[in-house]
Formats: C-alpha cells, sequence, structure tokens
C-alpha cells in the first residue's frame, strides 16, 4: 500500500524539527546548571545569615557584604533562568508551528523565524546573565587563609 501524501509531509516536518528538538535539549542541561547554581547561593545566604546574630560586630560588615554580592549573583541566575526558560518556551512554540503550518498548509515560515531569532536573542541574553554571574562570583572568590 503507498503511503498517503500526508505521510511524507509530516516525516519532512519531523526532520525539520529535529534541530530545534536538539536546541531544547541544549537548552534543557543549561536550565540544569542554572538551577544548581541558584540553589548553591540560597543555600550559602542562609548559612551566612544564620551566623550574622551571632558573629562578632567586625565580623558582620564582611559578612554583609557576601551577602550583598550573593543576592546580586542570585538575581544575575534568576535572569538566566528567565531567559532561557523563555528560549525554551519559544523553540516550543517553532516546533508547534511547524506542525500547525504543515497540517493547515499554511506558510508561517515568517512566524517561524522570528519566533527562533527571538528565542536565540532570548538565550543570548540567559548566557550573558550566566557569564556575569561567573565573573561576580570569581571576583569574589577568596581561596587560602583570610
Amino acid at each position: 500500500m503507498p503511503p498517503s501524501p500526508a505521510v511524507p509531509d509530516v516525516a519532512r516536518v519531523i526532520q525539520l524539527a529535529v534541530a530545534p528538538v536538539f536546541l531544547l535539549s541544549g537548552v534543557g542541561v543549561t536550565l540544569t546548571v542554572l538551577t544548581s547554581r541558584l540553589s548553591r547561593i540560597v543555600d550559602r545566604a542562609r548559612s551566612l545569615e544564620g551566623g550574622l546574630a551571632g558573629a562578632p560586630q567586625a565580623e558582620q560588615a564582611g559578612l554583609h557584604r557576601e551577602l550583598a554580592t550573593l543576592s546580586r549573583r542570585a538575581q544575575l541566575i534568576n535572569r538566566a533562568l528567565t531567559l532561557s526558560t523563555t528560549c525554551a518556551l519559544l523553540v516550543c512554540f517553532v516546533i508547534a508551528t511547524l506542525f500547525i503550518g504543515a497540517f493547515l498548509g499554511l506558510d508561517l515560515s515568517g512566524l517561524i523565524a522570528l519566533l527562533f531569532v527571538v528565542a536565540m536573542l532570548a538565550f543570548i541574553g540567559g548566557l550573558v546573565s550566566f557569564l556575569r554571574e561567573i565573573f561576580l562570583a570569581t571576583a569574589n572568590l577568596r581561596i587560602g587563609p583570610r
């Protein structure tokens, strides 16, 4: 039995959707890394806040500075998470739009291109925020005796 004309169309759409699916996988890994970093920042901040009340006055200023740095790092990671999640959602819309266009016989190439470009801009923004957080973390890194 010869395949119906719709089967090759669906196969072609699936082939077109493979690249965005791989991109989605990479964004997912990035989200995992960002979530892990945010968790470590929150744990460190809670630890410092717990020791703040009992700390000598001379050490409290340093603890407040470190807490301020952790707060800024958390903000940057939160921005990176938000932008990366936005990217993932837009890539999902790209995939859905590919299938909708194929099944309804519509030319949605302009919308697909726009969604993809906006997704890439969101991902770039997320990576820039992530890089800024890394710079902030390493700039305040203390190794060895204080």
